[in-house]
């Protein structure tokens, strides 16, 4: 029988609970905040996304993530409710227009998202911003690469930005610190497998 790892059998959680509203300091917030990209035909983009924030917000960083082009109920919607104001998620779509061609109304909900999106981060109050979908946005011609530029540009220097979605800009993959492709190897969408509550939905 393989004994288990001994991080495993005697690491234990600090009983010492963060505090759920934190008033950043420069002792807790990050010292260089980084831009990062991911994309690719993968499943994962989303959910790498949240994985950091779950982290974040799990060493007293706060959160805040703009969802593109989603308006539907999601888990992580709930997530975000259970792990109170320190992770908040702001949707800006309709149910949902991956596959449709985008309207002037889908245009007008990715502008407005992204000006409330710029304006939380010209505030400075979150350790990290997350962008989902903000990729497809742009591919779709409901944001500007350049104006995704400009807000690396003004991006404060203690904040974290996550950019998702496929088909990332290659002027946005040069100007990150950070890219990762996700590639697919099998899905199960296409063997007709529709989305798993709690899995990805």
């Amino acid at each position: 029988m393989v004994k288990p790892a001994i991080w495993l059998t005697n690491y234990r959680l600090p009983t010492k609970r963060l505090p759920t509203d934190r008033v950043r300091s420069k002792e807790t917030e990050l010292k260089k905040g980084l831009v990062e990209v991911y994309t690719g035909e993968g499943k994962g983009k989303t959910t790498a996304a949240l994985g950091l924030a779950m982290r974040a917000v799990g060493r007293g960083l706060k959160v805040c993530m703009f969802q593109f082009l989603k308006g539907q109920e999601s888990g992580e919607l709930y997530a975000a409710e259970i792990l109170g104001p320190n992770f908040v998620i702001k949707q800006g779509g309709r149910e949902c227009c991956f596959y449709d061609k985008p309207s002037n109304e889908d245009a007008k909900l990715a502008q407005s998202l992204f000006a409330k999106a710029r304006n939380i981060m010209l505030k400075g109050s979150y350790d990290v911003i997350i962008l989902d979908e903000i990729n497809v946005a742009i591919h779709f011609g409901l944001i500007k690469t350049e104006q995704v530029l400009t807000l690396i540009k003004e991006k404060p220097d203690h904040l974290e930005l996550v950019l998702t979605g496929r088909h990332a800009s290659p002027k946005i993959i040069e100007a990150a610190q950070l890219v990762t492709e996700m590639v697919k190897i099998k899905h199960p969408y296409d063997d007709g497998v529709k989305a798993r509550r709690g899995i990805e939905d």
